[in-house]
């Protein structure tokens, strides 16, 4: 790839989480518990959906297809950040810096738009009870799901095209511990206001407009059925509060780190774990504590699992 697009930067030096040994340890301890947490709660939603036919339905399916998601976008940087805490000159290789922007874009655009999947199929399920198995059925799941597959996908290609096009020579220093595009542009060797003009339109404008519009759909929801019925209004924002706190916690790095691109390195730091690391543990725990049908198979998937256990 490197020869290419010319380059002469065969690698780029990533910046380290923390200079102590303390405070290394403490976070290299961090983030191996949480990103073990991230891979058995994820999976183990994914496997109580498969294997329970009573969670066979939009929702569950929604949330399975949620937890893959945020598995592989955490898997994207924090194997890397744990294995990097300890070494003294962290770099990576121009290609697995491509490779890395690469996914984080395909997840983080999935992400997005399976949450708004995820807010209309509440908002048939709420507003629209009596046609929710008609609106929600499951060939319409399994379009929309698709849908928001590709779209990601064409989201980061059509900025990873350009990135893939310029020619780096030089500085190499990314001043961040993963890739990203608006940190890769800042180093090539060429005039890019352009372009970092396109990816914060990309990435930045389009987080902040699907922000803006699943707020909007869920003060319309709860303002409907308001109107219909007071009675109902407390369950249906208990049911939406899950939704809105997923929400919130992953748009808000992303509006940070893209309209604001160039945020201090305490912060970048910070909000790049909360996406990568805090968001996908908290997302199963939020679903899973206030959803009665998924404890309740989690509770018999897990009986079935020790069940064989004994058995061997």
């Amino acid at each position: 790839m490197d020869h290419v697009n010319g380059s002469t930067v065969t690698e780029f030096v990533l910046l380290g989480l923390a200079q102590s040994l303390g405070l290394q340890l403490f976070l290299f301890l961090f983030l191996l518990l949480f990103f073990l947490a991230v891979i058995l709660g994820n999976l183990f939603i994914v496997f109580t959906v498969i294997f329970d036919p009573h969670l066979h339905s939009p929702m569950y399916i929604l949330l399975a297809n949620l937890s893959l998601i945020d598995l592989g976008l955490s898997s994207t940087t924090v194997p890397r950040t744990i294995s990097d805490i300890f070494t003294d000159y962290k770099v990576i290789s121009f290609h697995n810096c491509m490779i890395q922007m690469f996914f984080i874009h395909v997840m983080g655009g999935v992400e997005m738009l399976l949450l708004i999947v995820m807010a209309y199929d509440r908002y048939t399920a709420i507003c629209k009870p009596l046609h929710y198995l008609i609106i929600m059925n499951p060939k319409m799941c399994v379009t929309l799901v698709a849908a928001a597959w590709i779209i990601g996908i064409i989201h980061a290609v059509s900025q990873f095209l350009f990135i893939i096009n310029l020619s780096f020579c030089g500085p190499n220093n990314l001043g961040s511990f993963y890739c990203d595009f608006p940190r890769v542009i800042k180093l090539a060797c060429m005039d890019t206001d352009r372009l970092e003009f396109v990816v914060t339109a990309n990435s930045g404008f389009i987080s902040l407009a699907t922000f803006i519009l699943l707020i909007v759909s869920y003060i319309f929801i709860l303002l409907t059925v308001r109107q219909h019925s007071s009675n109902d209004l407390s369950k249906a924002f208990f049911t939406l509060s899950a939704h809105i706190a997923v929400v919130v916690l992953f748009f808000t790095p992303c509006m940070v780190l893209y309209v604001w691109p160039f945020p201090t390195k305490s912060l970048d730091k910070f909000f790049a774990i909360v996406d990568f690391v805090i968001t996908p543990v908290l997302n199963p725990t939020i679903y899973t504590l206030r959803n009665k049908d998924m404890k309740l198979a989690m509770r018999r998937l897990s009986q079935q699992v020790f069940n064989s256990m004994e058995m061997t």
